[in-house]
Protein backbone atom coordinates (compact mmCIF):
# COMPACT_ATOMS: atom_id res chain seq x y z
CA UNK A 1 0.00 0.00 0.00
CA UNK A 2 1.74 3.45 -0.79
CA UNK A 3 2.88 5.90 1.75
CA UNK A 4 0.21 8.28 1.34
CA UNK A 5 -2.42 5.81 2.16
CA UNK A 6 -5.07 7.55 4.66
CA UNK A 7 -3.82 6.12 7.55
CA UNK A 8 -6.73 4.97 10.28
CA UNK A 9 -5.82 4.38 14.00
CA UNK A 10 -7.76 2.35 16.37
CA UNK A 11 -7.58 2.58 19.85
CA UNK A 12 -8.88 -0.96 20.86
CA UNK A 13 -8.46 -3.58 23.37
CA UNK A 14 -8.78 -7.49 23.12
CA UNK A 15 -12.34 -9.05 23.55
CA UNK A 16 -13.82 -5.76 22.82
CA UNK A 17 -17.43 -6.48 20.58
CA UNK A 18 -17.65 -2.89 19.89
CA UNK A 19 -13.82 -2.71 18.58
CA UNK A 20 -14.34 -6.05 16.07
CA UNK A 21 -17.74 -4.15 14.75
CA UNK A 22 -15.47 -1.09 14.04
CA UNK A 23 -13.00 -3.12 12.25
CA UNK A 24 -15.84 -4.96 10.28
CA UNK A 25 -16.88 -1.75 9.42
CA UNK A 26 -13.31 -0.42 8.28
CA UNK A 27 -13.17 -3.74 5.99
CA UNK A 28 -16.44 -3.41 4.26
CA UNK A 29 -15.20 0.52 2.80
CA UNK A 30 -11.95 -0.51 1.99
CA UNK A 31 -12.78 -0.21 -1.52
CA UNK A 32 -14.59 3.23 -1.21
CA UNK A 33 -11.91 4.28 0.83
CA UNK A 34 -8.43 2.84 0.93
CA UNK A 35 -7.02 3.30 3.63
CA UNK A 36 -4.15 1.31 6.55
CA UNK A 37 -5.56 0.33 9.40
CA UNK A 38 -3.12 0.56 12.73
CA UNK A 39 -4.36 -0.80 16.02
CA UNK A 40 -3.14 0.17 19.03
CA UNK A 41 -4.19 -2.05 22.04
CA UNK A 42 -4.69 0.81 25.06
CA UNK A 43 -3.46 -2.06 27.70
CA UNK A 44 0.42 -1.46 26.04
CA UNK A 45 0.28 1.38 28.10
CA UNK A 46 -0.99 2.82 31.58
CA UNK A 47 -1.57 6.61 29.95
CA UNK A 48 -3.40 5.14 27.11
CA UNK A 49 -5.31 2.70 29.72
CA UNK A 50 -6.24 5.91 31.29
CA UNK A 51 -6.93 8.07 28.80
CA UNK A 52 -9.75 5.88 26.75
CA UNK A 53 -10.53 2.73 28.80
CA UNK A 54 -14.24 3.82 28.47
CA UNK A 55 -13.92 5.71 25.27
CA UNK A 56 -12.69 2.69 23.23
CA UNK A 57 -13.07 2.14 20.17
CA UNK A 58 -11.75 5.25 19.22
CA UNK A 59 -11.13 5.73 15.88
CA UNK A 60 -8.45 9.05 14.43
CA UNK A 61 -8.63 9.72 10.80
CA UNK A 62 -5.75 13.14 10.92
CA UNK A 63 -7.53 15.63 12.90
CA UNK A 64 -10.85 13.73 12.99
CA UNK A 65 -11.80 11.66 15.97
CA UNK A 66 -14.66 9.21 16.95
CA UNK A 67 -15.52 7.95 20.09
CA UNK A 68 -17.47 4.98 20.49
CA UNK A 69 -20.84 4.02 20.02
CA UNK A 70 -19.17 4.47 16.32
CA UNK A 71 -21.42 3.80 13.19
CA UNK A 72 -21.00 2.58 9.89
CA UNK A 73 -22.38 5.94 8.73
CA UNK A 74 -20.11 7.91 11.01
CA UNK A 75 -16.97 5.81 10.00
CA UNK A 76 -17.55 6.51 6.11
CA UNK A 77 -18.03 10.24 6.56
CA UNK A 78 -15.17 10.53 8.27
CA UNK A 79 -13.29 8.76 6.05
CA UNK A 80 -14.67 10.55 2.75
CA UNK A 81 -13.60 13.82 5.13
CA UNK A 82 -10.22 12.86 5.89
CA UNK A 83 -9.81 11.73 2.30
CA UNK A 84 -11.04 15.28 0.66
CA UNK A 85 -8.55 16.70 3.47
CA UNK A 86 -5.41 14.62 2.09
CA UNK A 87 -6.18 15.53 -1.69
CA UNK A 88 -6.20 19.45 -0.89
CA UNK A 89 -3.03 19.13 1.36
CA UNK A 90 -1.65 16.95 -1.14
CA UNK A 91 -2.18 19.38 -4.33
CA UNK A 92 -1.23 22.51 -2.21
CA UNK A 93 1.60 20.73 -0.71
CA UNK A 94 3.18 18.75 -3.20
CA UNK A 95 6.48 16.90 -2.67
CA UNK A 96 6.62 18.50 0.72
CA UNK A 97 3.71 17.31 2.05
CA UNK A 98 4.63 13.65 0.47
CA UNK A 99 8.35 14.23 2.30
CA UNK A 100 6.36 15.16 5.66
CA UNK A 101 4.23 12.15 5.15
CA UNK A 102 6.56 9.74 4.83
CA UNK A 103 9.08 10.35 7.52
CA UNK A 104 6.12 10.93 9.73
CA UNK A 105 5.83 7.02 8.87
CA UNK A 106 9.68 6.24 9.43
CA UNK A 107 11.10 5.30 12.65
CA UNK A 108 14.38 7.23 13.36
CA UNK A 109 16.98 6.61 16.17
CA UNK A 110 16.11 9.80 17.69
CA UNK A 111 12.59 8.84 17.69
CA UNK A 112 13.50 5.49 19.59
CA UNK A 113 15.68 7.98 22.02
CA UNK A 114 12.79 10.40 22.76
CA UNK A 115 10.22 7.67 23.56
CA UNK A 116 12.88 6.09 25.61
CA UNK A 117 12.68 9.59 27.62
CA UNK A 118 9.26 10.41 27.86
CA UNK A 119 9.23 6.84 29.84
CA UNK A 120 12.07 7.10 31.75
CA UNK A 121 12.37 10.82 32.11
CA UNK A 122 11.53 10.66 35.84
CA UNK A 123 14.31 8.17 36.80
CA UNK A 124 16.57 10.30 34.86
CA UNK A 125 15.71 13.70 37.27
CA UNK A 126 16.09 11.64 39.99
CA UNK A 127 19.21 10.35 39.39
CA UNK A 128 20.88 13.56 38.17
CA UNK A 129 19.11 15.00 41.55
CA UNK A 130 21.02 12.64 43.63
CA UNK A 131 24.51 13.26 41.75
CA UNK A 132 24.21 17.28 41.51
CA UNK A 133 23.39 17.05 45.40
CA UNK A 134 25.61 14.07 46.26
CA UNK A 135 28.78 15.35 44.79
CA UNK A 136 29.12 18.67 47.23
CA UNK A 137 29.32 15.76 50.18
CA UNK A 138 31.93 13.93 48.49
CA UNK A 139 34.03 17.18 48.66
CA UNK A 140 34.51 17.55 52.34
CA UNK A 141 34.81 13.20 52.64
CA UNK A 142 37.60 13.63 49.74
CA UNK A 143 39.55 16.40 52.01
CA UNK A 144 39.14 14.33 54.95
CA UNK A 145 41.27 11.26 52.70
CA UNK A 146 43.39 13.86 52.16
CA UNK A 147 42.47 13.29 48.55
CA UNK A 148 42.51 17.17 47.98
CA UNK A 149 42.71 17.13 44.33
CA UNK A 150 39.92 16.07 43.65
CA UNK A 151 37.62 17.40 46.41
CA UNK A 152 39.19 20.75 44.71
CA UNK A 153 37.67 19.62 41.48
CA UNK A 154 34.54 19.55 42.98
CA UNK A 155 34.75 23.10 44.72
CA UNK A 156 35.69 24.39 41.50
CA UNK A 157 32.37 22.89 39.52
CA UNK A 158 30.08 24.04 41.63
CA UNK A 159 31.54 27.58 42.33
CA UNK A 160 29.54 29.23 39.76
CA UNK A 161 26.71 27.86 40.69
CA UNK A 162 26.80 28.57 44.38
CA UNK A 163 28.42 31.89 46.67
CA UNK A 164 30.27 28.94 48.64
CA UNK A 165 30.51 31.30 51.92
CA UNK A 166 31.56 29.00 54.96
CA UNK A 167 29.42 30.98 56.99
CA UNK A 168 26.69 29.57 55.33
CA UNK A 169 27.50 26.45 54.41
CA UNK A 170 27.47 22.92 56.13
CA UNK A 171 30.76 21.30 57.68
CA UNK A 172 31.63 17.70 58.03
CA UNK A 173 33.95 15.79 60.13
CA UNK A 174 34.72 18.69 62.31
CA UNK A 175 33.29 20.20 65.96
CA UNK A 176 30.27 21.64 64.47
CA UNK A 177 27.68 21.22 61.72
CA UNK A 178 27.83 24.70 60.92
CA UNK A 179 29.68 28.15 61.93
CA UNK A 180 27.37 31.10 61.24
CA UNK A 181 28.55 34.73 61.73
CA UNK A 182 27.90 36.45 64.94
CA UNK A 183 24.89 38.33 63.54
CA UNK A 184 22.74 35.26 62.93
CA UNK A 185 22.08 35.47 66.95
CA UNK A 186 23.12 31.72 67.70
CA UNK A 187 24.56 31.05 71.26
CA UNK A 188 26.18 28.15 72.21
CA UNK A 189 28.19 27.36 69.32
CA UNK A 190 31.20 28.53 67.65
CA UNK A 191 30.89 31.28 64.99
CA UNK A 192 32.67 31.77 61.73
CA UNK A 193 34.06 34.72 62.79
CA UNK A 194 35.96 32.77 65.49
CA UNK A 195 37.34 29.97 63.58
CA UNK A 196 38.90 32.12 61.23
CA UNK A 197 39.77 35.30 62.34
CA UNK A 198 38.09 36.94 59.33
CA UNK A 199 37.11 40.81 60.02
CA UNK A 200 34.28 42.69 58.64
CA UNK A 201 31.81 39.39 57.55
CA UNK A 202 29.09 41.44 57.80
CA UNK A 203 30.21 43.86 55.06
CA UNK A 204 29.26 42.38 51.71
CA UNK A 205 31.76 44.49 49.78
CA UNK A 206 34.64 43.17 52.32
CA UNK A 207 37.80 41.09 51.24
CA UNK A 208 37.00 38.95 53.85
CA UNK A 209 33.74 38.00 52.06
CA UNK A 210 35.98 36.31 49.16
CA UNK A 211 38.72 34.61 51.93
CA UNK A 212 35.20 33.29 53.26
CA UNK A 213 34.57 31.75 49.96
CA UNK A 214 37.26 29.79 49.41
CA UNK A 215 37.58 29.00 52.94
CA UNK A 216 37.64 24.96 53.26
CA UNK A 217 38.53 23.91 56.34
CA UNK A 218 40.81 21.64 58.12
CA UNK A 219 40.97 18.60 60.30
CA UNK A 220 39.34 20.28 63.52
CA UNK A 221 36.84 22.55 62.14
CA UNK A 222 36.29 19.78 59.80
CA UNK A 223 35.65 20.63 55.55
CA UNK A 224 33.14 22.49 53.90
CA UNK A 225 30.55 21.13 51.68
CA UNK A 226 30.18 21.98 48.51
CA UNK A 227 27.23 24.21 47.94
CA UNK A 228 25.42 25.92 50.85
CA UNK A 229 22.81 25.45 53.66
CA UNK A 230 19.91 26.51 51.15
CA UNK A 231 20.98 24.97 48.20
CA UNK A 232 21.54 21.46 49.35
CA UNK A 233 17.78 21.60 51.01
CA UNK A 234 16.35 22.66 47.95
CA UNK A 235 17.92 19.62 45.79
CA UNK A 236 17.39 17.15 48.08
CA UNK A 237 13.52 18.21 48.68
CA UNK A 238 13.25 18.32 44.82
CA UNK A 239 14.89 15.04 45.04
CA UNK A 240 12.59 13.82 47.63
CA UNK A 241 9.44 14.84 45.80
CA UNK A 242 10.82 13.05 42.94
CA UNK A 243 11.27 9.70 44.76
CA UNK A 244 7.53 10.51 46.09
CA UNK A 245 6.06 11.20 42.53
CA UNK A 246 7.63 7.78 41.59
CA UNK A 247 6.20 5.68 44.83
CA UNK A 248 2.85 7.52 44.03
CA UNK A 249 3.06 6.26 40.25
CA UNK A 250 3.64 10.06 39.42
CA UNK A 251 -0.54 9.87 40.05
CA UNK A 252 -0.20 13.58 42.40
CA UNK A 253 -1.71 16.33 41.05
CA UNK A 254 0.31 19.52 39.90
CA UNK A 255 0.44 22.03 42.70
CA UNK A 256 -2.08 25.46 42.08
CA UNK A 257 0.52 28.23 40.75
CA UNK A 258 -0.73 30.39 43.57
CA UNK A 259 0.20 27.73 46.12
CA UNK A 260 3.39 27.65 44.69
CA UNK A 261 4.07 31.27 45.08
CA UNK A 262 2.57 31.54 48.53
CA UNK A 263 4.23 28.40 50.09
CA UNK A 264 7.13 27.73 47.90
CA UNK A 265 8.47 31.49 47.08
CA UNK A 266 7.25 33.53 49.53
CA UNK A 267 9.02 32.20 52.78
CA UNK A 268 12.76 31.77 50.47
CA UNK A 269 11.83 35.10 49.26
CA UNK A 270 11.31 37.07 52.56
CA UNK A 271 14.12 35.49 54.12
CA UNK A 272 16.70 36.10 51.30
CA UNK A 273 15.61 39.47 50.40
CA UNK A 274 15.07 40.52 53.59
CA UNK A 275 18.67 39.38 54.68
CA UNK A 276 20.08 41.02 51.56
CA UNK A 277 18.68 44.05 51.49
CA UNK A 278 19.27 44.54 55.10
CA UNK A 279 23.22 44.51 54.66
CA UNK A 280 23.25 46.89 52.03
CA UNK A 281 23.94 49.66 54.43
CA UNK A 282 21.48 51.38 52.98
CA UNK A 283 20.85 54.31 55.19
CA UNK A 284 17.41 54.96 54.42
CA UNK A 285 16.43 51.66 54.44
CA UNK A 286 17.69 51.06 58.10
CA UNK A 287 15.51 52.15 59.86
CA UNK A 288 12.85 49.78 58.08
CA UNK A 289 14.66 46.96 57.81
CA UNK A 290 17.01 46.45 60.51
CA UNK A 291 20.60 44.45 59.36
CA UNK A 292 19.83 40.79 59.72
CA UNK A 293 22.01 37.76 59.10
CA UNK A 294 19.74 34.13 58.52
CA UNK A 295 20.05 31.06 60.39
CA UNK A 296 21.11 27.79 59.00
CA UNK A 297 17.65 26.33 60.30
CA UNK A 298 15.68 29.18 58.30
CA UNK A 299 18.03 28.64 54.95
CA UNK A 300 17.04 24.93 55.56
CA UNK A 301 13.72 25.46 55.87
CA UNK A 302 12.79 27.98 53.56
CA UNK A 303 14.88 25.98 50.73
CA UNK A 304 13.56 22.86 51.63
CA UNK A 305 10.07 24.36 51.08
CA UNK A 306 11.02 26.18 47.81
CA UNK A 307 12.65 23.06 46.38
CA UNK A 308 9.31 20.38 47.79
CA UNK A 309 6.52 22.63 45.90
CA UNK A 310 9.00 23.99 42.94
CA UNK A 311 9.39 20.01 42.10
CA UNK A 312 5.17 19.47 43.02
CA UNK A 313 4.68 22.53 40.67
CA UNK A 314 6.79 21.66 37.58
CA UNK A 315 6.78 17.41 37.56
CA UNK A 316 3.20 16.49 37.23
CA UNK A 317 3.25 19.37 33.94
CA UNK A 318 6.20 18.16 33.17
CA UNK A 319 4.55 14.55 33.04
CA UNK A 320 1.55 15.93 31.09
CA UNK A 321 3.75 16.68 28.30
CA UNK A 322 5.82 13.39 28.41
CA UNK A 323 2.49 11.63 28.38
CA UNK A 324 1.51 12.95 25.05
CA UNK A 325 4.93 12.27 23.75
CA UNK A 326 4.72 8.50 24.62
CA UNK A 327 0.86 8.52 22.99
CA UNK A 328 2.74 10.09 20.04
CA UNK A 329 5.61 7.55 19.55
CA UNK A 330 2.82 4.69 20.86
CA UNK A 331 1.16 5.10 17.58
CA UNK A 332 4.11 6.38 15.43
CA UNK A 333 5.19 2.66 16.37
CA UNK A 334 2.09 1.23 15.67
CA UNK A 335 1.98 2.22 12.76
CA UNK A 336 5.60 1.38 11.41
CA UNK A 337 4.71 -2.41 12.29
CA UNK A 338 1.14 -2.45 11.01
Amino acid sequence: MPENTLIVTLYAREDCKLCDEVKDHLASLQNKFPHRLVEVNIDSDPVLQKKYLVEIPVVEVGPYKLKAPISKQALEMTLGAATNRREQLQQVGGSAYEERVRKGQTISGSDRAYAWISRHYLALLNLFMFIYVGLPFAAPTLMKLNATVPARIIYTMYSPLCHQFGFRSFFLYGEQPYYPLKEAGLTGIKTFDQITGFQNLSDPYSVSRLQARQFLGDSTVGFKVAICERDIAIYAAILLFGLIYELTKRRLPALHWMLWILIGLGPIGLDGFSQLFSQLHWTWLAAYLPYRESTPFLRVFTGGLFGFMTAWFAYPNIEESMNETRQFFVKKFAMAKS
